[in-house]
């Protein structure tokens, strides 16, 4: 029987950030996300016999995360990225390897844990060694909802990992820069919506859901494309934005929203993010607020026919 538990696999990692070390890593943010959304969230990783590692308990407990599947290396450090902005606050990654993330083990009581999960949410970027990877394949075999996070981070950006993801997936999110790609690699259309559309019907994924960073975003959900402007912003950094997205998306879902309310809170999420320090900041509801009431940016062209936008 499904349990409401939502567990979130792959790398939890300190963003070197020139303000700070900040906890991260996609997986890990999208887990402090869904308990800030109220959603039972687990994270599943590996760390280092280290400092930093205790680190990360100690902080995920704080953000009610579960750590209880977090497994820790005796030899491998936890994870670590050096991380540089520039004057949009934009991120630029560099990942040090190997690390503990790279060899999250398969045991009884994670395989027991996942086919009781409501969902698995999971990247690429974990998949970059063949432990944590053959670990994930496993895991894809239950039935929980199967929640691909691309994250495309160069040098890991393997379209054989990520065409198995695909093909393994319900629900995609990626960023339309990351959706391009995906049409190179696989013949598919360009365009945003002719390229999601591809997606899904190539790969058999139920949604599709394409990140714009401050152009908003848009779903492609049983043939419906469905487009949200975003929100106008003085962005801070965007760390953990499109992971605060997919939290927020994933909640409205599981609580039946429709696709323009969906769209709506969790470009309004994501854009509340990208004001603050850091990946995973408290969410201030004054704020939010202030967010969600300002004008919406001019739109850069007309909707195509067919085209759905909320407001």
């Amino acid at each position: 029987m499904q349990t409401s538990e939502i567990l979130c696999v792959g790398e939890v990692l300190w963003d070197s950030l020139p303000t700070g070390l900040f906890l991260g890593g996609a997986p890990f943010n999208v887990a402090c996300h869904l308990r800030a959304s109220g959603l039972p969230a687990t994270i599943v990783s590996r760390v280092g016999a280290d400092r930093l590692g205790e680190e990360v308990l100690e902080r995920a407990a704080r953000y009610g995360v579960g750590t209880d599947l977090v497994q820790v290396d005796p030899v491998l450090p936890t994870g670590f990225v050096k991380v540089a902005l520039d004057a949009a606050g934009n991120a630029k990654y560099e990942i040090l390897e190997p690390v503990a993330w790279d060899a999250i083990a398969l045991d009884d009581a994670l395989l027991r844990r996942a086919s009781e999960a409501r969902a698995i949410v999971f990247g690429c970027l974990a998949q970059r060694n063949a432990i944590t990877r053959g670990t994930l394949e496993r895991l894809w075999e239950t039935e929980a909802l199967r929640v691909f996070d691309v994250n495309l981070r160069p040098p890991y950006d393997d379209a054989a990992i990520v065409r198995r993801s695909l093909a393994h997936a319900d629900i995609v999110k990626i960023n339309d820069h990351e959706l391009a790609q995906l049409a190179a690699w696989f013949g598919g259309r360009s365009g945003l919506r002719d390229a999601a559309a591809d997606v899904a019907e190539t790969f058999g994924c139920r949604m599709v859901c394409v990140t714009r960073g401050g152009s908003g975003a848009a779903l492609w959900r049983d043939g419906r494309w469905t487009e949200h402007p975003g929100y106008r912003v003085e962005v801070q950094d965007t760390v953990g934005a499109g992971d605060a997205f997919l939290a927020a998306f994933l909640a409205g879902l599981i609580a039946g929203e429709e696709d323009r309310a969906l769209l709506q809170h969790a470009n309004l999420i994501g854009a509340y993010v990208a004001t603050q320090p850091g990946a995973v900041p408290a969410y201030e509801q004054a704020m939010i607020a202030h967010i969600l009431a300002a004008p919406p940016p001019e739109p850069t062209a007309p909707a195509p026919a067919g085209v759905t936008q909320s407001p």
